[in-house]
């Protein structure tokens, strides 16, 4: 199980690249502080969530998310007892149908993000950078068929905010 400690060590290491990043951060923490069960979607409005900007030789995978009609990259709640890395792992088989793995230096935590998200929820990302290899996507069922492959400056012409900060760190890492 994910504990409190490492969420706060993993979000705290984290140096903002802009200011809605820090002010991102620093809700996070105190969120944390509070929260009894941070992880879990159930125990309150407020949870931590984890996402991941997909690479590949063909750019980017964003998705065009069904309640939101906006495309971003895939993520979503964590499971009983996973950690943030591998719940974005799990998440982009789900919705997308690849395999991704992190860089062979081990995860990298693109933006901390904390957002609106439907019902009334509040999502404390965590947006990783996850490899996969070149192929069709082929999302699951039950899951947004709307999936594609995209070019980084193509991206950045759809993502908000901060999507965009963590594309252009994902550019950069992925050259």
């Amino acid at each position: 199980m994910v504990r409190r400690a490492e969420l706060t060590k993993l979000v705290s290491a984290r140096e903002p690249a802009d200011e809605r990043e820090r002010t991102s951060r620093a809700r996070f923490l105190a969120e944390l502080g509070r929260l009894d069960r941070p992880w879990d979607q159930h125990a309150d409005a407020v949870h931590v969530t984890a996402s991941a900007v997909v690479v590949g030789p063909r750019g980017t995978l964003l998705h065009l998310h069904r309640r939101l009609g906006r495309w971003l990259q895939p993520g979503g709640h964590l499971e009983e007892g996973e950690a943030p890395h591998e719940a974005a792992v799990r998440e982009v088989a789900e919705e997308t149908g690849l395999t991704g793995r992190h860089p062979a230096s081990g995860p990298l935590l693109l933006r901390v993000d904390v957002h609106p998200a439907a019902l009334g929820h509040t999502h404390l990302d965590l947006c990783y950078l996850l490899e996969v290899p070149d192929a069709e996507p082929a999302p699951g069922k039950g899951e947004s068929q709307e999936v594609r492959w995209w070019g980084f400056e193509e991206a950045l012409e759809v993502a908000d905010e901060p999507l965009a900060a963590a594309l252009g760190v994902a550019a950069g890492s992925a050259r």
